[in-house]
């Protein structure tokens, strides 16, 4: 059985829910990454920033985003997945949640991401196309 574990990117970085968005960007850029995991100060997921929603949810509405903090734009519970759930399992939230990038926790503990990219290298063509197209209704 494949579990999620066996198909995320591990060692995921997050960034504070009081980092700035500037700073958010920044570290954004030096990993090549369009999305980070938010964290709480009790090392809890909080949510996903994207940088879409910096730009959407911050610039385009007129704020500052040497003011405005990651944790600001978090919204709602996280969708995650566990570590040792089934792969179909990860996939079937991603689906149902409509979600590009899935965070994988142990316990309380992010361990990693599954994204449309580990599908792709970790399924069958069809599955991949599958879940991707479901993804982006």
């Amino acid at each position: 059985m494949t579990v999620a574990r066996d198909i995320m990117t591990a060692d995921a970085r997050c960034v504070g829910e009081n980092e700035t968005l500037v700073d958010t960007a920044r570290l954004m850029a030096s990993l090549d990454v369009g999305a980070l995991p938010i964290c709480g100060e009790d090392k809890r997921l909080k949510g996903m920033l994207t940088d879409r929603d910096i730009v959407v949810k911050c610039l385009a509405e007129g704020r500052d985003p040497a003011s405005t903090t990651a944790g600001s734009l978090g919204e709602g519970k996280p969708v995650t997945v566990g570590a040792d759930d089934d792969i179909q399992e990860a996939l079937e939230t991603m689906k149902r949640h409509q979600v590009r990038r899935l965070p994988v926790i142990d316990g309380h503990d992010l361990v990693g991401i599954i994204s449309q990219a580990d599908i792709a290298l970790a399924l069958a063509p069809a599955e991949t196309g599958e879940t991707v197209a479901e993804i982006s209704e």
